[in-house]
Formats: C-alpha cells, sequence, structure tokens
C-alpha cells in the first residue's frame, strides 16, 4: 500500500500551470488557481503560468517551449480535454510526448466516477514525458483539478511517496538521450 516515507526528504518540483481556454483571462482561471494553491500548499516551485487559446499548434508549442526550459520539470494543463470540436489539448499533448502514461487517464477517471458517475467517461485527461519533462492534461473544471491533484499528482510528484513516485526516475527520464 501506498504510503509517506518520513525517513526521505521532500524534493521541490519546479510546475508550469497552463490553462486552455477561449474566454479566461487570469484572474477568471478558478482551475489555475486550484492548481496553483495547491502546487504551493505542496511545497512545490510554481515556475511559470500562462494561458493560451484552444488551438493546437499553440499548445503545442508551448508545451515544447516548456519541455525544453531547464528550469521545469512539470507542466500541468488544465481545460480542452473535452469532446467538442474546439477541445484539442489532449492531440497538442500527444503531439509534443515521446511516452504517454496511459495509467494517468485510467487512475483520474476512477477517481472520477466516485463523484460524478458516469460521466467521468466524457474526460479525455492524460499524461507524458517529452525531454525529460512530465506532462498532465487535466479538464478545465476547478473540481477535476482538485481530484486530479489530490487524487494522483500530490502522491506521485512527493519523493517520499512509497513505493514509488514520479519524483525518483525524474533523473532517468531522458537518458535515452544522452551519449553512452
Amino acid at each position: 500500500m501506498s504510503r509517506i516515507d518520513d525517513s526521505r526528504e521532500f524534493i521541490p518540483v519546479r510546475i508550469a500551470v497552463l490553462t486552455v481556454s477561449d474566454s479566461r483571462s487570469l484572474a477568471e482561471d478558478r482551475s489555475g488557481d486550484v492548481l496553483v494553491a495547491r502546487i504551493e500548499a505542496a511545497g512545490h516551485v510554481l515556475a511559470a503560468r500562462e494561458i493560451v487559446t484552444d488551438d493546437r499548434p499553440a499548445i503545442a508549442a508551448q508545451l515544447r517551449d516548456w519541455c525544453a526550459n531547464p528550469e521545469i520539470d512539470v507542466v500541468i494543463s488544465t481545460g480542452g480535454t473535452g469532446l467538442t470540436g474546439r477541445d484539442v489539448t489532449v492531440e497538442a499533448h500527444r503531439d509534443v510526448y515521446e511516452k504517454e502514461i496511459d495509467a494517468f487517464g485510467t487512475v483520474f477517471t476512477m477517481i472520477s466516477i466516485e463523484k460524478i458517475g458516469t460521466s467521468a467517461v466524457q474526460s479525455r485527461a492524460t499524461g507524458g514525458v517529452a525531454q525529460g519533462t512530465y506532462l498532465f492534461a487535466l479538464p478545465g473544471s476547478p473540481g477535476a483539478c482538485k481530484d486530479a491533484w489530490d487524487g494522483i499528482l500530490l502522491k506521485q510528484l512527493d519523493y517520499r511517496h512509497m513505493p514509488c513516485n514520479f519524483v525518483e526516475i525524474m533523473p532517468r527520464l531522458d537518458e535515452h538521450q544522452r551519449r553512452k
């Protein structure tokens, strides 16, 4: 069973938050605010925060820029994971991923089912890795952001979380790109 190993030191992670919306400004970005509050409360560092429109090339470009930035370890986007024609965040993420974290969407769905029942099937939350950076796409509702953070990311982004976590393998995410 999962647990926190208090003998291990907490390692803060540098996280960027990307809100995907055609209509929100930073002042109206409740989902982004939820993520920022949780990131900081957990002891992590907010490395960057932006809003982009529901435009697949623009989303992918921002993700690539942040993946190329050595001061960013994790990118969490919110919005654009639904089923409508403007919902292109998942496709933009997959344009950038080197590897997809398949179970992220599955676990998010399991958590969502407990909260919203079968409506959970309408979310396409996803996670992946590119250039040694973790990328997660969450739905645009504050509740979904709370669920993903509290139920998955809080634990997986904590080096003390056992039996394993995302932080402990960060140094090896891009090992395939290094010279041997």
